[in-house]
C-alpha cells in the first residue's frame, strides 16, 4: 500500500434519501437489530456514528455513494431525518480501494469481552436505556454465564489458528466435533474444592509459563498429564498389586505412552496374528496374548519380585 492511498475525508450535511446506497453488500442486520437501530436513531434525532460515502465527482453531490453505513441511512430515513452528518471522501479511489474500505469497515469490529460488558451493562439501571443498549435476550443470557475475568482473553496477546485437515482425517476430526456438541448440555458434579484447585492449577500454570490464555494452560497441564500416564494405574490397582475394578482402562496407562516404535508393534501384530490364527487366543482380544505372556514372565524362574513401595 502507497501513500497515494491515504484520503483527506471532510464531514458534510447530506439528505439520507438521496445518496446512492451499494448494490451488493455483505453485512447485514436481522429485524430486530435494524428495528431497534431505528428506534435509537429516532430517540437521538441523529446519528451518533458517522456513514463513510464516496464522491470525487463520480456521483452527484448529495448522491454520493455510501460505503460504510448503508443501514444507518435506510434506519434515518424511517425515523424520519431530513439530513444527516456523513464523512464524504472526495479523494479518488479505484474500485479495489472502495470494495477494501467497504469490507474493512464491516469486518475489523473488534469483540467484546463478556465480563466487562456485563459489569458495563449491570451500571445502567434505567430500562428504556438498557434495551437502548442494543443487548438482546440470547446475549444477556450468555452474559449470565461469563466466566471470572481472571480467566478471560480480553487484553491478552493470542493469535487466531486455522485447522486444516488431510482427507484422511477429516471425517474423523467431524465425528470429534459431533461427539462435543452432543455433550455440550450434560451436567458433572464435582465438588466446590476441585472446582478451587482446577483454579489453582490453572493459576499456577499461567504463572509458571508466563501465559494467560486458558486454553494454552490446559494444554500445558495436559502435556504434563500425557508425561505421567503410567500414574493413572492408581484408579485401578490397589496398594497390594491386585486390581480395584474389572472395566476397561487404556493401554497407555499400562505401557506408559500413547505410541510405541513401529518395529516393535509389527512383531506384537505378528505373535497375536498367529496366536489368533492357532486358536490360541479369541480375534480382536490381542491382549489376551500379552496377559498370558506377562504371567509366564512373572512365574518364572529368573524372576524378582519389585520391593512394596
Amino acid at each position: 500500500m502507497t501513500t497515494s492511498s491515504q484520503i483527506r475525508p471532510r464531514l458534510v450535511q447530506r439528505d439520507p434519501r438521496q445518496l446512492t446506497r451499494l448494490a451488493v453488500n455483505a453485512h447485514y442486520q436481522t429485524k430486530e437489530e435494524y428495528d431497534r437501530l431505528v428506534e435509537n436513531i429516532r430517540a437521538d434525532g441523529c446519528l451518533t456514528s458517522i456513514p463513510l460515502v464516496y464522491g470525487a465527482g463520480e456521483y452527484p453531490e448529495g448522491q454520493e455513494l455510501v460505503v460504510s453505513g448503508n443501514h444507518r441511512c435506510d434506519a434515518a430515513v424511517e425515523a424520519g431525518l431530513e439530513e444527516i452528518t456523513v464523512l464524504l471522501i472526495d479523494d479518488a479511489q479505484s474500485r479495489d480501494q472502495l470494495l477494501a474500505r467497504q469490507l474493512s469497515h464491516n469486518a475489523i469490529t473488534g469483540k467484546d469481552d463478556p465480563a466487562t460488558l456485563q459489569q458495563i451493562y449491570d451500571q445502567i439501571e434505567d430500562v428504556d436505556w438498557r434495551a437502548y443498549s442494543g443487548l438482546d435476550d440470547a446475549q444477556l443470557q450468555l452474559l449470565a454465564e461469563v466466566s471470572p475475568e481472571g480467566l478471560s482473553e480480553a487484553n491478552l496477546d493470542f493469535a487466531t489458528v486455522s485447522l486444516i485437515f488431510l482427507p484422511a482425517e477429516l471425517e474423523a476430526a467431524r465425528e470429534a466435533f459431533d461427539q462435543a456438541r452432543l455433550g455440550q448440555n450434560e451436567s458433572w458434579l464435582a465438588a466446590r474444592a476441585d472446582y478451587q484447585q482446577t483454579l489453582d492449577t490453572l493459576a499456577s500454570t499461567h504463572a509458571a509459563h508466563k501465559v494467560g490464555n486458558v486454553a494454552t494452560a490446559l494444554h500445558a497441564i495436559l502435556a504434563i498429564v500425557e508425561r505421567h500416564l503410567d500414574e493413572l494405574q492408581e484408579g485401578y490397582t490397589a496398594p497390594n498389586g491386585e486390581h480395584l475394578h474389572s472395566g476397561q482402562v487404556g493401554l497407555e496407562t499400562v505401557l506408559g505412552a500413547r505410541t510405541l516404535p513401529a518395529p516393535a508393534a509389527v512383531t506384537i501384530n505378528k505373535a497375536i496374528a498367529a496366536a489368533e490364527g492357532r486358536g490360541e487366543i479369541e480375534q480382536g482380544q490381542g491382549w489376551r496374548l500379552l496377559e498370558r505372556l506377562a504371567g509366564e514372565y512373572l512365574s518364572g524362574p529368573n524372576h524378582v519380585p519389585s520391593e512394596p513401595a
